[in-house]
């Protein structure tokens, strides 16, 4: 246990050192503040606007344009974000091997894989409760009083697909070594999930969703059940895939 808190720590210490916590913080900071703002302020920048003739006037923003525009900014640059600043999380580590002096020391394979999630997670976690929190301040200033069907399932469904890209981080560095296969490992992931969220029947089940259709879940458009079959999926994907990382670097030459 001391070792495995003495390495959180120097994690941690890491991403202060390294900015990843200040970045990432910062990015979604940003997403809660622009969101609110861009449904307040894009009737009047595209309304009146004259194409060839035909006048563009959109309706009267409502609270639900800006969480339309909450969940679209998260599931889009909100994960591309988090993917790029935890993209070496396990690769840098590798590459330079500097976990060799510490493994050859004693640690515990299994430790510096459940610190490196936890202290990923946490940041993750703060970031995104951060972007939340601005974003309703924001909401409530401007549209008081709105009704949100099922928040606390539209809220955490982006937060578990977060927690997915995560472990697919951790996996891709210890079997690949590298940066690019980090990458390569969310990146194949997502396509196949797009792929595979084609078939209408599969939506229901396909982690993906959580990352981009919950706004019809806070609006009442669709229901918890909707959802919770893919968020059953991603919860237990995220276990499957972080044993998996630890059983892979357990046989991994370092």
């Amino acid at each position: 246990m001391r070792a495995f808190v003495a390495f959180t720590k120097k994690e941690f210490t890491e991403s202060v050192r390294s900015y990843r916590l200040f970045v990432l913080a910062v990015v979604f900071l940003l997403l809660g503040i622009m969101s609110p703002l861009v449904a307040k302020l894009m009737p009047d920048l595209i309304s009146g606007t004259d194409l060839g003739g035909v006048t563009i006037t959109l309706p009267e923003p409502t609270a639900m344009d800006s969480w339309a525009q909450f969940f679209g900014n998260v599931g889009q640059m909100g994960m591309l974000a988090l993917v790029i600043t935890f993209s070496g999380i396990m690769a840098t580590e590798l590459s330079r091997g500097t976990l060799v002096n510490l493994l050859t020391k004693g640690m515990k394979r299994h430790t510096v894989i459940l610190s490196k999630f936890l202290t990923a997670s946490l940041i993750w976690t703060v970031s995104y409760l951060l972007c939340m929190a601005v974003c309703f301040a924001y909401t409530e200033y401007y549209w008081p009083a709105a009704t949100l069907h099922e928040p606390f399932l539209a809220f955490f469904a982006p937060w578990l697909f977060g927690m997915l890209m995560i472990v697919l981080l951790i996996l891709g560095g210890i079997l690949f070594g590298n940066l690019y296969g980090s990458l390569l490992t969310c990146l194949t992931t997502v396509i196949a999930l797009s792929l595979i969220n084609i078939a209408s029947v599969a939506h229901k089940y396909n982690p993906i969703s959580l990352a981009s259709g919950t706004l019809n879940l806070l609006n009442g458009h669709m229901k918890a059940a909707d959802f919770i079959p893919a968020a059953i999926i991603c919860a237990v994907a995220v276990v499957i895939l972080l044993v998996t990382a630890i059983a892979a670097f357990n046989k991994k030459q370092v």
